[in-house]
């Protein structure tokens, strides 16, 4: 088990991507903090429409031990509980995985200032104040790791006004990180989605995701556990001299020119 006994948490664990990258860890050893704004899975109209169990039900199914924290990541009380919470349950903090994010579709015309905040909030502002408040812990972990999830969008636009750039802020955010905190030992990556199956992507119609379909050159969309699997690299010591980057896992999204 290449996470075994390490303490993880994953924000927006109740489903999708979260869902998929806890599912990963416990499978590798980890001892995961799942959290998330509800506990209950969201259940999507294309994909996840059987999704019913709790993610803590699902780590117990497969032999792992897991804790369930709710929080909103735009509340810094919240985030800062959500820590606390973790390391007492568990007894310290080795890798936090920052996936929460929302989507709220519109331009600059149709977006509100409110819902451009929102959004930001959430997808920015909140892996800022995990960061914050995990790396008192994280630096005293043999390793300790930071996982953001950005997107392809972080790379150009059409992801919105507001998801996009705060997609593009976490690619520097990582960066940015990982130069802080290189000389403690703690790594800082991102991982990039393509199209993954999961049920945000219930704003799109069946058009678009059969654009996706084509603008995807593997022949399948993604699934959770692709992006589990990539996390899981990160947070191993295999990725142990691996900080900074930005890693797609789009299925060849990013690849074609034009």
């Amino acid at each position: 088990m290449r996470l075994k006994d390490r303490v993880a948490i994953v924000t927006g664990g109740s489903s999708g991507i979260g869902r998929g990258v806890c599912l990963e860890f416990a499978r590798e050893g980890a001892l995961v903090v799942v959290s998330d704004i509800r506990e209950a899975p969201k259940k999507g109209r294309y994909h996840e429409q059987d999704t019913t169990t709790p993610t803590v039900e699902e780590i117990a199914k497969i032999g792992g031990r897991s804790h369930f924290v709710q929080a909103d990541m735009a509340d810094e009380g919240a985030v800062r509980n959500l820590v606390d919470e973790a390391v007492s349950t568990f007894g310290g903090l080795d890798i936090i995985v920052n996936n929460a994010g929302i989507h709220i579709p519109g331009d600059t015309q149709g977006l509100s200032t409110a819902q451009w905040d929102q959004v930001v909030a959430v997808n920015l502002r909140g892996p800022f104040l995990l960061t914050k408040y995990a790396v008192p812990h994280l630096e005293k972990s043999a390793a300790g790791r930071v996982i953001h999830i950005a997107s392809v969008h972080s790379f150009g636009g059409g992801g919105g006004p507001a998801y996009a750039p705060a997609k593009a802020g976490i690619v520097n955010l990582t960066r940015d990180t990982a130069v802080e905190l290189a000389g403690r030992g703690i790594t800082a990556n991102a991982v990039c989605p393509g199209y993954i199956e999961t049920a945000i992507q219930d704003y799109l119609t069946p058009e678009q995701i059969e654009a996706s379909r084509e603008a995807t050159p593997l022949p399948r969309f993604g699934r959770p556990r692709d992006i589990g699997r990539a996390c899981v690299f990160f947070a191993s010591d295999d990725a142990e001299w691996i900080t900074g980057t930005a890693l797609p896992v789009d299925g060849g999204w990013l690849a074609p020119i034009g």
